[in-house]
Parts: structure tokens; C-alpha cells; sequence
């Protein structure tokens, strides 16, 4: 079946024989002209004639019916089970392929569902070109195949044409994927060119084109060299939601071959009932559109008219308009725009009543929804926001509606919001709307500078930053899990994390340091009825929750996650649900970020443990942050006030508060790892150096801080090898219960290193070169004895071998748990930093990451709420730049490199 190129407001003309056209209503798809010879039916015409003139309804209906069964009788028919063929979805195909100008159609259970079945034609190594602003279910499953399928994927900016030819390579490049016009962003991409640049650097690629946005109806990108089409049915096909649908259209024979074995082999083909329901939507699809067509360019220039920014290819001076005009017959029915500010995007969809929330389009009623909340949670803000994607984008899809009554709606919800305001013409007394901006001075809410009121009314709707350190344990690492002392100090690389306010009644997780994790639960998502809280005052034992915890995993796993940010969420949604008291759960997006390595042994997870627990607290109103009293003049004159010193941001916590959050943060320790020391979160919290020693041995349990430590460079070396903590502990404990006589030595043997290391750093008289040959010693020597425990790995000898040959001779051992992970080398003070750079940049070559820091500084961090005497709103960082674009946005902006100083310079934190 194939069928000739049209212009794009005209038929489809056969070319062949084959051509799947309607044999009604007078024998054959063509109409009478003047001079008595048939011309071509027009689209809407022939969608609404669905007859197959292979296939002759033995009745005459006019209406296919639904073969609603499994299976056929007989043998050697041509149908035998549903899922190879049924005559119902076989009119359907017919059908489809006719519209969109295509030889060959499928039809399957989603839109994801088809561009599933296309990716199935790619191999381990091929490689993926593929747009930067894909509908998200696009995006997660490309991320998917490029983590676990051993597919390359290259996200470029197709609308700029010519940037997709670097990443064309004969003989790798497999597939282009490209959207036009873009969701949400309403970008237009040259097919045509896009496709001609493929077929001379790459001819083996397939081009495909997601062609949702438009329909057959408006757009048949085959006709413009594409090889594969593929359409969620779900929307203009189908025109009502009330199913799932994918199509999949193509011309090449080859290529129908591969993906009909396919679809059969996987048997996701659509059902005879759905394929009944898409067949009666796509006879109403020209009607349809053109009402939605016409009420979205009134929208739209509504909106532009006001003055936001909008996206939409039929206003003028749109940047791909006269490219869209080339490659389609109409402008489609949606279309965004920006407001500047997200909670005034937030308030503005919440005030629409005609305007459902929802995700999805191209049904008959209109919908508003914001994508970065919604249907494209699932690509991780950072990723979002190097994309260009605003967080403040409001998505419109327009229905069939009175497009007065859309209008009408829309302008209710913006004057609601403070978006727009109406004011009075005095020369005729009629009134205009016109824009709040944020420079007005008229009130838009969250732009104005607001004084700080730390009362617990609006604890829960700030921002708020915290910050934890990561940590290196000098001596006694892995050995503390059975008693032994472990002397450990704070290093100055930290995770940070951000709360951000929702109104919507959700919950949401961003890691994007974590494969770019991020997933939003309903609060009446969570397993509540599992739930058994703790009475009132009274602390989380050392027990955990284990029907709850197995619970929380079994919610998650709706939820795409890697291991790693699996256990993050777990240990989330345990803190938030065990310190939720009565009907107070406050809602709002927790984003995590790192300057540290990941699983490499520097308590990463401790601190991200301490931040989360922190945030909690603080909007479950467990605990309260101390205001920073300003400078006062004494009442009577005559005795000088109490003036507040900030010691530079230290001891500003109380402990008492301290001692709560290192409670809850154990317990986050507890979720991540089973059995942990406790060491990393106490480090975590208090900062400076420590001795710790866990309770339940023989040994005085006990946290002392080192009173008097010296700052120590260090060197940390990243093996980037993966380690199991769990396993690595489980099995010293076994050989420690097999072997008493060999394990036990070792670890009196280590203890004894760790009582030495802190006599020697806590004396205030030993020489300074005293102490560092001192300390280099006790490094070899307790690097022996765990590599006599097993914890060691070939890696970190590699770096130790390399820190200890000439001309460097540094000591360097594990940190952490081992078998993998990091190593530190002490780097005394006399060694040059050119000796030090030449070393790390001899590391890098090796494969390995390397930091250099030094140790003992800060524990947990909040975020001051006085960012200054004049109390500026800390929520949106202070200034008048600052004020402008929320906190959020500008942290997952900040590269990792520059993050840390990005952070202290918001304004006055608070520390222990």
C-alpha cells in the first residue's frame, strides 16, 4: 500500500494498486469533477469512509464490527489468535495507513508502547540521535536503553539543523528521533533537511518522527523522507480519552516485516475493542481539529497580547514558523507560556475551573498543566534546566469548547493569581487587563521583597537550604562496626539540600546526582494504613519499622529507580511518615545535591542522611532554628547590649537540636545500610574531628570530640569501584565468629592504633613534624591490618602504590568500608603543591578521581532566615537579582565545581 506525496491542505493521490482506499460511497475514493473525471476524496472525507475492500463485512454493516475474541476456529484461515491478527484492528491498520500516506501501519497499546517496539530495532552499540526537548516518557525510556541496552544517546538541538550532522557516523548511528513541533516547548524541527543530512552522513539510519503534536491530519512527515511514524492514538486520533493507543506507520517492507515480528512476538498489539473505539475517534478527527485549531491561535494570541511569553507556531515572529508551514497544514492545538515566577504558574493553573488539570492532550476538553510537575517529572531538573525547560512553562491543550468560555476562564484564573490586573480607562471608562510584572510594584505575590518572620505559620512555606559534610575516618574505619575506636573528621566537600514549598498535595524527591532520580508520590499514595506512629515526645527506638519499610519499597516499585537512589527514597519516605504527627504533613519537593564522590566511602550517605532528616524536622515542626538577634541598645543607656557574634557560622545550632537530628539521622543510616557504625551521621552532624566508639561492646560507648585537632591536608582518590557495605561488614562478622583467634588480635590491634592517633592529635605540645611522621606510621600499619581482614581492594593498592614511589612517598590507606571506595593519603606540609597537581593529574590518567581538602570543619548547616540586618526574604536568596528566579532553579543550574561557594553566598547560615 503506498501513497503519492500531497500538499499538505490536500488528498492523499494512489499511485498504486495497492492503495488502501475506500470503495464507497460509489465504488472507489475518488469524487466527480466538472469535466466528469474522479479527483482524490479530502482528508476529512476519507476519514470518515473506513471501508476495506479486502475485507467485506458479510452483513453490509455500516460500522466495523468488534471481533471480541482470542481465538478463531479452523486452520489455514487467515486470522488464528488475537494477538498475530484480528479483522477488527485490520480494518483499523488499513485505515490508518491511508491517512497518513504510509504502506504499512501497526497499531499497539500506547505511545510508548509503539516507540518501544521501534527502539527493539536497535542493537547494543548502536547509537541514538535524538532531540533535547522530547516528551518525557520519551526521555526515560532513552535513558533506560542507554543504561542497561548498551545504546548511545546524543540529545542535540534538532531545531538548529545543522548540529545534528556532527553526531552522524556511518555504520554507529542507528536512529534519529525527532518531535515537531517539540513538547512543551513548541519547537520546530526541518524534517525534510534533517532527513536529507541523514541519508548522506548516515544512509543505514532510521529517521523517526513522533508526530503526536499534529496528527496525520495536519502533518504525514513520510512524505518528507522520514522512514518511521509513530502517533500516541491516545490523543487527536482518538479524540477522548477514553483510551490508550500507539501507531506505528512506515513504508519501507523491511522494516514492517521486522516490527509485525515484533509486535507478535511481544503481544502488545492494540485490542479489538480499542482498535473499535480509535477507528470511530479518527472519523471525527478533522471536525475535531479544526474547532481546536481555531480556539488555540485565539489563545494564544490572548496571551501574547498580554505580554508573556509564548510558544506557539501559528503567532507571528515564532522562530520555526515558515519551516512548520512547509511540513504541515495547520498550527495543532497546543501551545505554553512562561510567567516568570513557578508558584505564580502554580496559582494560575490551581484558579482555572474549565481548564482540567491533567496530563495528556487533543481530547475534546481542554486541559492546563505544568510539565516540569507533570509530564515531564521524569526527566531530572537538572537535565530540564540545561535543556531550557522553564519550571514556570504552563501547558494549554485545547478542546472543542466555546472558545468565549476558554477565554473567559483563563482570564479569571489570571486576575486570581495576580498575574494580570484590570485597570480603568479614565478617558472612556472601560477597563484593560494588563500584566503584573515584577517591577510594578503592584503586589504580584512572591516577587516582593517580604520581611522575615520565623513564626511557625510559615515554616513550611520557605525555602530552605541545609548541608552536611562528608568525612574520611583516619583510623579504625570498618573495624568500629565491632567496637574498635574510630577516629574520623569532617572534610570540606558536602551534600546540600533544598526544600521547596507544593501546594498540589505531593511529595517529591529529586537526586540529580543519582542518574538523575526524581519521582513525586500523592500523600494518599504512601502506605499509611501500615503505618504505627510513634506516641507523642516519645524518640524512634533502635529498631526499625520493617512492615513499613517493606512497605514503602513496595510502593516504590511502580517506580523506576537504580539501587542506590531506590534506597535514598526508602529512607525518605520512612523519616517523613514515622515523624508525621495527626493531619500535619506538609508537602513539598526535597532536591539533594553533592560535591562529594558517591559511594566511594566519604559518608556521602550520612550526609544525605543528616540533610534529609534535618528538613524534616524542620517542616514537621519537630525542632525550631534560632532567629540571629540583631545588635540592640540597652534599655537604660547606661550598660552595653548583648551584640550576637556569628564565630564564623559555627556553634549557632544547639546541641540539644543537633542530638535530635543525629537521632533521626541514624535511624536514615539504619533504612540505607542494616547495621551501621553510627560514626558517619555523628560526623555528619557535629563536624570537627571525633573519637567514636558504638555501644554494646566492652569498650565505654561514647562521641568525643578532639579537642584541639589539628588541620591535615589529605588527598581523597576515588577508585570509582562499587562496594557492597552490607557484604563487606557481614563478612568480617563471619570470620570473626569462625576465626575469634585471628580477628580478634586484629582488632585489639587497631584499637590500639586509634588510642595513639588520638593522643598524638589532641596534644598541644608534640612538634608538628612529630606529629605527621607519627601519623603517616599509624596509616601503614593500620592499612596492614585491614587488608588482614579483607577489606582492601586491588584498586586502592594500585593508588597506594602510586602515592608511595618516588618522588612523592606518601602513606595512603583505605577509608570507609573498603573494598573499593577511597583511599587517603596524608600530605604533609612541606610538599609543594606542584608535586601534589603533577599527582593527581598521574592519578587521572590512571582512571581514578582525586581531591584535595582538609579536615575538621562545620558539621549541619541551615539556612539562615536572616539573610542580613534588613531581613531579606532568604527565600529567594536576597537581592534583587536573587528575588527574581527562585532558589531551586539557580541550584540545580550551578555546576558541582562551583556549587559550595554558590551556596555560602545566599546569605548567613546557622551551624553546629
Amino acid at each position: 500500500m503506498v501513497l503519492a506525496k500531497s500538499d499538505n491542505n490536500g488528498p492523499l493521490t494512489p499511485i498504486s494498486e495497492g492503495t488502501p482506499v475506500p470503495d464507497s460511497p460509489s465504488g472507489s475514493a475518488f469524487r466527480a469533477s466538472s469535466n466528469g473525471k474522479r479527483r482524490p476524496y479530502h482528508f476529512s472525507t476519507q476519514c470518515v469512509t473506513v471501508e476495506n475492500p479486502a475485507q467485506k463485512d458479510q452483513y453490509g454493516s455500516s460500522s466495523v464490527p468488534i471481533y471480541q475474541t482470542a481465538t478463531f476456529k479452523g486452520m489455514g484461515g487467515e486470522y488464528d489468535y488475537t494477538r498475530s491478527g484480528n479483522p477488527t484492528r485490520s480494518h483499523l491498520e488499513h485505515h490508518v495507513a491511508k491517512i497518513s500516506s504510509a504502506a504499512h501501519a501497526f497499531v499497539v497499546s500506547s505511545g510508548m508502547a509503539a516507540l518501544d517496539v521501534i527502539t527493539r530495532l536497535l542493537k547494543p552499540g548502536d547509537e541514538v540521535v535524538a532531540g533535547d526537548d522530547l516528551y518525557g516518557g520519551t526521555n526515560r525510556l532513552l535513558t533506560y536503553l542507554k543504561n542497561n541496552g548498551g545504546i548511545t544517546v546524543h540529545h542535540v538541538d534538532t531545531t538548529d539543523a545543522p548540529s545534528v550532522v556532527p553526531y552522524l557516523r556511518a555504520g554507529k548511528t542507528a536512529m534519529v528521533l525527532l518531535e515537531s513541533p517539540t513538547n512543551p516547548l513548541l519547537k520546530v524541527v526541518d524534517i525534510e533537511r534533517i532527513c536529507a543530512s541523514v541519508r548522506q552522513h548516515a544512509p543505514d539510519a532510521l529517521v523517526v518522527v513522533d508526530n503526536t503534536m499534529m496528527s496525520p491530519y495536519l502533518q504525514r512527515p513520510l512524505e518528507h523522507g522520514a522512514d518511521l511514524v509513530y502517533d500516541s492514538g491516545t490523543k487527536y486520533l482518538s479524540g477522548h480519552h477514553d483510551l490508550m493507543a500507539g501507531v506505528v506507520v512506515c513504508d519501507r517492507d523491511d522494516v514492517a516485516q521486522r516490527i509485525a515480528f515484533t509486535i507478535n512476538a511481544v503481544g502488545n498489539a492494540l485490542s479489538p475493542f480499542d482498535s473499535f473505539l480509535l477507528l470511530r475517534g479518527i472519523k471525527t478527527m478533522a471536525i475535531r481539529m479544526d474547532r481546536q485549531q481555531s480556539s488555540a491561535q485565539r489563545v494564544a494570541t490572548f496571551l501574547d497580547s498580554l505580554g508573556f511569553r509564548t510558544f506557539y507556531p501559528g503567532l507571528p515572529g515564532h522562530p520555526g514558523k515558515d519551516i512548520h508551514e512547509r511540513h504541515a497544514s495547520g498550527y495543532g492545538a497546543v501551545l505554553s507560556f512562561v510567567t516568570g515566577d513557578k508558584a505564580l504558574s502554580e496559582r494560575i493553573v490551581g484558579a482555572t475551573r474549565l481548564w482540567g488539570i491533567s496530563v495528556s492532550f487533543g481530547a475534546v476538553n481542554s486541559l492546563i498543566s505544568m510539565p516540569c510537575l507533570m509530564s515531564h517529572a521524569s526527566i531530572d531538573a537538572a537535565t530540564r534546566a540545561s535543556r531550557g525547560l522553564p519550571e514556570d512553562l504552563i501547558r494549554l491543550c485545547v478542546g472543542i469548547e466555546d472558545p468565549a468560555d476558554l477565554l473567559e476562564d483563563l482570564e479569571c484564573a489570571l486576575l486570581q493569581a495576580g498575574a494580570i490586573s484590570s485597570v480603568e480607562l479614565p478617558s472612556s471608562g472601560q477597563r484593560r487587563l494588563t500584566r503584573v510584572r515584577p517591577d510594578d510594584g503592584t503586589g504580584l505575590i512572591g516577587m516582593a521583597v517580604e520581611k522575615i518572620n520565623l513564626g511557625e505559620q510559615d515554616v513550611e512555606k520557605r525555602e530552605w537550604f541545609v548541608s552536611a559534610p562528608g568525612k574520611v575516618i583516619l583510623f579504625g574505619e570498618h573495624a568500629v562496626v565491632h567496637g574498635v575506636t574510630a577516629i574520623a573528621a569532617a572534610v570540606n566537600l558536602r551534600c546540600f539540600g533544598l526544600t521547596t514549598p507544593r501546594e498540589d498535595g505531593k511529595l517529591a524527591l529529586y537526586l540529580p546526582d543519582l542518574g538523575g532520580y526524581e519521582e513525586t508520590w500523592s500523600l494518599d499514595e504512601l502506605p499509611w494504613d501500615v503505618l504505627e506512629p510513634l506516641p507523642e515526645g516519645e524518640a524512634h527506638g533502635p529498631v526499625l519499622d520493617e512492615k513499613l519499610v517493606a512497605a514503602i519499597v513496595e510502593t516504590l516499585k511502580a517506580h523506576c529507580a537504580t539501587k542506590t537512589s531506590q534506597a535514598a527514597a526508602v529512607a525518605f519516605l520512612y523519616l517523613y511518615m514515622m515523624m508525621a504527627r495527626g493531619d500535619t504533613k506538609p508537602t513539598f519537593s526535597f532536591t539533594a545535591r553533592s560535591n562529594m564522590p558517591i559511594s566511594a566511602g566519604l559518608g556521602s550517605s550520612a550526609a544525605y542522611s543528616t540533610c534529609i532528616s534535618s528538613a524534616l524536622l524542620l517542616l514537621h515542626r519537630r525542632i525550631t532554628i534560632p532567629t540571629e538577634p540583631a545588635p540592640t541598645a540597652a534599655p537604660n543607656g547606661k550598660q552595653p547590649a548583648h551584640v550576637h557574634i556569628s564565630h564564623n557560622g559555627r556553634v549557632a545550632i544547639p546541641k540539644p537540636t543537633a542530638d535530635e537530628i543525629n537521632a533521626w539521622a541514624f535511624i536514615s543510616e539504619k533504612v540505607l545500610h542494616g547495621n551501621p557504625s553510627g560514626i558517619d551521621n555523628s560526623v555528619a552532624v557535629y563536624g570537627g574531628a571525633l573519637a567514636y566508639t558504638r555501644p554494646g561492646f566492652e569498650r565505654k560507648a561514647g562521641l568525643d570530640p578532639l579537642n584541639g585537632f589539628k588541620s591535615v591536608r589529605f588527598l581523597l582518590v576515588n577508585s570509582k569501584i562499587p562496594r557492597d557495605t552490607k557484604s563487606l561488614v557481614a563478612g568480617v562478622g563471619k570470620r570473626k565468629a569462625e576465626e575469634p583467634d585471628v580477628i580478634n588480635p586484629i582488632l585489639d590491634a587497631i584499637q590500639n592504633i586509634s588510642d595513639e592517633a588520638r593522643r598524638a592529635l589532641e596534644d598541644p605540645e608534640l612538634p608538628r613534624q612529630t606529629l605527621i611522621s607519627g601519623l603517616e606510621a599509624l596509616i601503614d600499619e593500620n592499612h596492614e591490618h585491614l587488608v588482614s581482614l579483607g577489606v582492601s581492594h586491588p584498586a586502592l593498592e594500585v593508588i597506594r602504590a602510586k602515592t608511595a614511589s618516588a618522588p612523592y612517598n606518601l602513606h595512603t590507606k583505605l577509608t570507609g568500608a573498603g573494598g573499593g571506595g577511597c583511599a587517603v593519603t596524608l600530605v604533609p606540609d612541606q610538599f609543594s603543591d606542584e608535586a601534589l597537581q603533577q599527582l593527581v593529574a598521574e592519578l587521572r590518567e590512571d582512571g581514578f578521581d582525586a581531591y584535595t581538602t582538609t579536615v575538621g570543619g562545620s558539621g549541619l548547616g541551615v539556612f539562615s532566615p536572616r539573610s542580613g540586618e534588613d531581613g531579606e526574604n532568604v527565600s529567594t536568596g536576597g537581592g534583587d537579582e536573587g528575588m527574581r528566579v527562585p532558589l531551586r532553579s539557580q541550584f540545580l543550574d550551578k555546576d558541582v565545581l562551583e556549587l559550595a561557594e554558590w551556596v555560602e553566598d545566599r546569605g548567613r547560615w546557622l551551624y553546629v
